[in-house]
């Protein structure tokens, strides 16, 4: 019997916290009960409680297993600080701190006891966890474990072997970042098919998500960084170069900003870190190396510099915003540049397989970039989250005033030109065929002998970009599968076309753009990766 007075007092005593977060108190019985399960949580969800306070009720070990090294330590060093006994064991330590970890925890005197998941290869290791009573294994960041997720970690499906090893042992699985498909994977690499998944919103309701085009983005970035004076905020950015480039930068311009990569000594980079955490540093102009476990409440933006490989990835590192539950800002630049620039390393990969599955990703995280509806939505449904309401009020589609337009004819236009063109061909040839380019390409195929040929060329290309993107979005034209999306007719669109009805859709009112104070080049050299 499961006795709730002593879960509230160990909350209470130990994590400082008078009640729990929603599921946390469903889920913590469930582990309680010696049953496993799956919980998919948002990043700053309140996920790592959910094993810790059990650990304490359980007794014996808890193992936890997590890639993150920066996290093991911030989190080990936290529990100490709460008066419970917790270490680590991983590459940072010498053999023989680790040895004193060990010796510690056959003692009985280490509850919860964080592992890197390489160290369950290492000769001799599972002799030594053989030797424990171990009452829980943890699994955080779960997601790796599936070659469908964005962080596929091959040394996770070394897991399969301590779950067989522990068969008696519950099992609890965490993640924040999870499709359909990555958690029906996670279930059967881990053999979780009797155990309970709980999923709570993904819906980060004071996060604003705005995506702005790369143009003048400097400009545009020391906009948002004067309207969060002072406020923590992280940068991303695509290299380690850019990092240093961009961090140098904004400090010649008056802002105290540091680089973080994984590229730099570890003594700086764990200074950087404590700076920022300490507030002594507001900016950090980060790869994505920086950020995971971090724990710090208090961050009002998170800047997508570059565009990111992937939603998953995205939802994760713009999930480190607001987590007190401010009003926070997740800012993405885009430009297709970027997407072409991704591109390339997609195409180093070897495994065919991994590279379809990396470039059907970022083509997710385009159309995100490109929608013309909520992003909110397009955020939840994606993760397999209904958003039932017409607007969030927290993006930047819903917040942009907008005006129903007349798109009968353009609409026929461009789906006559799919149809012409064969159904066979992405936004970038049809939109040329459209505008009556002369690329070779075109010529190649005679596609400037068809009937639409150059009827759009009254039309800019980034009007014509508009345009399929809102036809997308109203069901008439569809993607198809595979590495390079193609576009074709909806049913809908073909009745449409047939019946021929009068459309009308809705876009962002049209503004005049003001000319830049600075004048256009100022960025525009560093801006040339």
């Amino acid at each position: 019997m499961i006795d709730t007075s002593q879960i509230l007092e160990t909350l209470k005593s130990h994590f400082g916290y008078d009640s729990f977060r929603p599921l946390q108190q469903e889920i913590i019985g469930h582990v309680l009960a010696q049953r496993d399960s799956l919980v998919l949580m948002p990043t700053g969800g309140g996920k790592s409680l959910c094993y810790q306070l059990p650990a304490l009720v359980l007794g014996g070990v808890t193992l936890v297993i997590s890639p993150l090294i920066a996290l093991m330590k911030d989190q080990v060093d936290a529990l100490r600080s709460n008066g419970i006994a917790a270490a680590y064991i991983n590459s940072t330590l010498t053999a023989a701190q680790n040895s004193r970890v060990q010796t510690l925890t056959q003692q009985g005197q280490i509850s919860i006891l964080y592992l890197a998941p390489e160290r369950l290869a290492q000769p001799g290791f599972l002799d030594f966890l053989r030797r424990l009573k171990i009452s829980l294994i943890a699994i955080d960041e779960a997601h790796c474990i599936s070659e469908w997720g964005h962080e596929f970690r091959p040394d996770y499906r070394n897991l399969k072997m301590l779950r067989q090893q522990f068969p008696q042992t519950p099992v609890i699985a965490l993640t924040a970042t999870a499709t359909e498909r990555v958690r029906e994977d996670i279930i059967d690499q881990l053999d979780l098919g009797r155990g309970q998944v709980f999923q709570s919103s993904f819906n980060r309701a004071n996060l604003t998500y705005l995506v702005q085009p790369k143009q003048d983005t400097l400009e545009a970035l020391i906009g948002l960084l004067r309207q969060h004076a002072g406020q923590p905020t992280i940068i991303y950015r695509i290299t380690r170069k850019n990092t240093e480039e961009l961090a140098g930068y904004l400090s010649s311009q008056g802002f105290d900003a540091l680089p973080y990569h994984a590229g730099l000594e570890p003594k700086l980079r764990q200074d950087t870190q404590e700076r920022f955490m300490r507030d002594q540093t507001p900016i950090i102009v980060a790869t994505i190396a920086f950020g995971m476990g971090i724990d710090k409440p208090d961050i009002r933006m998170v800047v997508h510099y570059d565009l990111p490989k992937s939603l998953e990835g995205y939802y994760q590192e713009t999930g480190r915003a607001g987590r007190d539950g401010l009003p926070s800002d997740c800012v993405l630049f885009y430009s297709y540049s970027d997407k072409i620039r991704q591109d390339f390393f997609i195409d180093q990969m070897e495994d065919q397989a991994e590279r379809r599955n990396a470039m059907q990703k970022l083509g997710q995280m385009v159309e995100f970039a490109e929608g013309h509806r909520c992003r909110r939505q397009y955020l939840l449904e994606y993760f397999g989250e209904a958003w039932p309401q017409e607007t969030c009020g927290g993006c930047d589609i819903c917040t942009t005033p907008r005006e129903d337009f007349d798109a009968t004819e353009i609409a026929q236009k461009v789906l006559s030109a799919v149809i012409r063109t064969g159904e066979r061909f992405g936004i970038g040839h049809v939109i040329g065929v459209l505008r009556g380019s002369r690329v070779k390409r075109i010529l190649e195929l005679k596609h400037d002998q068809l009937s639409v040929y150059g009827i759009g060329k009254d039309r800019s290309e980034n009007d014509l970009k508009e345009v399929f993107g809102l036809l997308v979005d109203a069901g008439l034209l569809a993607k198809g599968e595979g590495e390079f999306p193609t576009f074709l007719v909806s049913p809908t669109g073909r009745a449409f076309l047939s019946q021929r009805q009068p459309l009308t859709l809705t876009r962002a009112i049209r503004q005049q753009p003001e000319p830049s104070p600075a004048g256009p080049e100022a960025s525009a050299e560093y801006d040339r990766e």
